[in-house]
């Protein structure tokens, strides 16, 4: 499989899992992932969140790495990439309100390029507008945005993942193996639309 160029959006306090684990593993196999954050520059940081389940009705959070940029948001040309990755966490629900973000995430999915989307990351395709009549799943809590956006929510197991055409979306950073998987076969039927440059 050639490498492919992939593209990740994240921001202040972003899941620490989301972010880190799919950008190496993407890496590791032999893709680019450029991770960008609007209004931030390659070399810059954002802090990561992590989310715990720990018998409360809801996650704890506690502060968590500084993960490193390595693209700068206002240089990206979406056409340039491949694949698109949304990590959840906190960022997301702020993220929705750049008007730049939204458009990114339009391209991909109208241009029927591989997206995932992870637990609130679910929220920038809703707030695109871009599920109605997909088959999604996220973190529980975004079900209702999903079902106000025209989507059909799918209930999972934490550790699934559910494919739909371009879009693979998962409840959280415990489906890692099953959305990656889901991902990686996505991209094996994508003809690189650039080559792949190492970041």
């Amino acid at each position: 499989m050639a490498g492919k160029k992939i593209l990740m959006i994240v921001g202040d306090y972003a899941e620490d899992s989301e972010v880190m684990v799919p950008f190496q593993a993407l890496q590791a196999v032999g893709h680019t992932v450029h991770a960008v954050c609007p209004n931030k520059r390659a070399g810059d940081r954002v802090p990561t969140a992590i989310h715990d389940f720990e018998g409360d009705q809801t996650y704890t959070e506690k502060r968590g790495h500084n993960f490193t940029l390595n693209a700068t948001f206002n240089d990206i040309d979406p056409a340039e990439y491949d694949a698109l990755v949304l990590p959840g966490g906190r960022a997301p629900e702020y993220l929705r309100l750049n008007p730049r973000v939204l458009e990114i995430v339009r391209h991909f999915v109208q241009h029927d390029k591989p997206v995932a989307a992870v637990c609130h990351g679910v929220q920038l395709l809703t707030a695109a507008d871009v599920v109605r009549g997909r088959r999604i799943n996220g973190y529980p809590t975004v079900e209702p945005e999903v079902r106000a956006a025209g989507g059909e929510w799918v209930e999972l197991a934490w550790d699934q993942a559910v494919t739909d055409g371009n879009l693979v979306t998962a409840p959280a950073w415990s489906a890692h193996v099953a959305w990656l998987a889901a991902f990686l076969h996505l991209l094996e039927s994508v003809p690189a639309s650039t080559p792949a440059i190492s970041s």
